[in-house]
């Protein structure tokens, strides 16, 4: 077997039934050579068969020695130091790479050697009712709109300000990053449960750059209620949200200084509105 050029790092909690999925779809990219790391958070271990079950050396099945019970930016912290690939994607044990997608990023990598993310348009898909279905969908194509804008202005610190202040341009499972991001960065802030994929890609894409490549790179399945768009959140979401966004912001504030901060706010709430 090759050497692994994409790392997919997969944390999966009790969701045997999709994961499968979720793995072909990144072994079956072509012209690449890939790696899938799946660490089973769940104490009973409940990933192992689907990845026995697969056969396939290219698939490596980790048991997290201490479950946390489903929290990610933990999980992913300590799978990806497992990984060799130069390129590691954080792939949810739910989502879909579309074919050929690794592809098209290693290209753009080799296109843009001064960038360390690439993400691609997000096609949300799944068993929600419809409506919440073509909410999601509209959500998604105006987040590739307003991704093509930031693209324009050739600069990080537009795609900074969108994603903090105006609306998700990406999900988690929607980036790969540079091995060495990981590496600089030293991944997700293990304090936080939610929102913890904002705060990773904020910190990446302010130090390394981010390019968008205007090609569907992620499928995205829609749970049932949907937590970034539900109509109503439980009281301890809302303040998980709440302690989330004012811990990105202050480290923010700390690291780029009060100035950039509010010119960033002012620019996504004004101008970026505006457009």
């Amino acid at each position: 077997m090759s050497a692994p050029e994409f790392s997919v790092v997969m944390p999966t909690f009790r969701r045997p039934a999709l994961l499968r999925a979720a793995i072909q779809s990144a072994l079956d990219q072509h012209d690449v050579a890939v790696e899938v790391i799946v660490m089973d958070d769940s104490p009973e271990r409940s990933a192992e068969p689907v990845v026995a079950s697969l056969a396939d050396p290219r698939v490596r099945y980790l048991p997290n020695p201490q479950p946390t019970g489903g929290f990610p930016s933990i999980v992913r912290n300590l799978c990806w130091p497992q990984a060799s690939g130069n390129f590691i994607h954080f792939l949810d044990d739910d989502d879909i790479v579309p074919p050929g997608y690794y592809a098209a990023v290693r290209a753009a990598f080799a296109e843009r050697p001064d960038v360390g993310l690439i993400y691609g348009r997000i096609e949300p898909f799944g068993d929600c009712p419809k409506e919440q279905l073509e909410q999601e969908i509209q959500y998604f194509a105006e987040s590739a709109r307003m991704s093509r804008i930031c693209q324009r202005f050739r600069n990080k610190l537009a795609f900074v300000a969108c994603l903090m202040f105006q609306r998700a341009l990406l999900v988690c499972s929607g980036g790969i990053v540079r091995r060495e991001c990981m590496e600089q960065t030293g991944g997700f802030d293990p304090k936080l449960r939610l929102r913890e994929d904002v705060d990773f890609y904020v910190r990446v894409m302010r130090r390394f750059g981010v390019h968008f490549i205007d090609q569907v790179g992620l499928k995205y399945r829609i749970g049932f209620p949907s937590l970034m768009h539900a109509s109503e959140l439980t009281e301890e979401d809302e303040r998980q949200l709440r302690q989330a966004r004012m811990h990105t912001n202050s480290k923010y504030k700390r690291d780029h200084g009060f100035v950039e901060f509010y010119a960033l706010k002012l620019f996504a709430r004004g101008f970026l509105r505006f457009l």
